[in-house]
């Protein structure tokens, strides 16, 4: 018995020091692996909010995100990042609502399954933060946004093995300017966006 406790001590200390040996998620561009990520679909988030009739701030989500970034930390303008969001994935906390915005008077996700948006130019504001402008294309219609990024952390995911980077963007678009037009201006027409990304290097 006292054997198999010295054992299991000694196995959880060797655990304790690994996991505290795990180096830290950087935020240094210059410590970030170049390459051709590909979306993390289970670790990224997609999140959005509208003024309910002035009442409150409605939010509700997306999810099953996919798309690919190519990066050289040492060019950052030179990133592309193209990103797809099925428009079936949209949630919120009510049931009869996510039905509804799933149809054809608002989101029609029969008609335009995915929400896309394709960068068109990457702007550094900073060691860790940039403006990603691109296409985004929402119902059938593709109007330029620009998305205000910042780095999250990268390095070498502690369970996996594989390198991450993520990242959290922000931006608003007018929802009336890609045809869904419903309710407003009783229902907001700003759609606040609060993206968090996680990406995985391709070897």
């Amino acid at each position: 018995m006292k054997q198999l406790l010295a054992s299991s001590l000694a196995l959880a200390l060797a655990l304790g020091a690994s996991a505290q040996a795990q180096t830290a998620p950087t935020r240094d561009p210059a410590q970030i692996q170049a390459g051709h990520y590909a979306v993390d679909p289970g670790h990224t988030q997609v999140g959005w909010r509208v003024s309910h009739m002035g009442f409150s701030n409605y939010t509700g989500g997306f999810s099953e995100v996919s798309g690919t970034l190519d990066l050289q930390p040492k060019d950052p303008a030179a990133a592309k990042l193209s990103v797809k969001i099925p428009v079936s994935s949209v949630a919120t906390t009510s049931e009869k609502l996510t039905g509804e915005l799933k149809g054809d008077k608002w989101l029609d996700a029969a008609k335009y399954p995915d929400m896309i948006f394709v960068s068109t130019k990457v702007t550094p504001a900073g060691q860790d933060k940039a403006k990603v402008t691109g296409d985004l294309t929402l119902h059938g219609v593709t109007k330029p946004v620009t998305l205000d990024v910042t780095l999250v952390g990268a390095g070498t995911n502690p369970l996996s093995k594989k390198i991450n980077i993520g990242f959290e963007a922000t931006g608003t678009l007018k929802r009336s300017e890609f045809g869904v037009k419903t309710y407003v201006p009783l229902i907001g027409d700003d759609l606040h966006l609060v993206i968090a990304g996680a990406f995985e290097r391709q070897d």
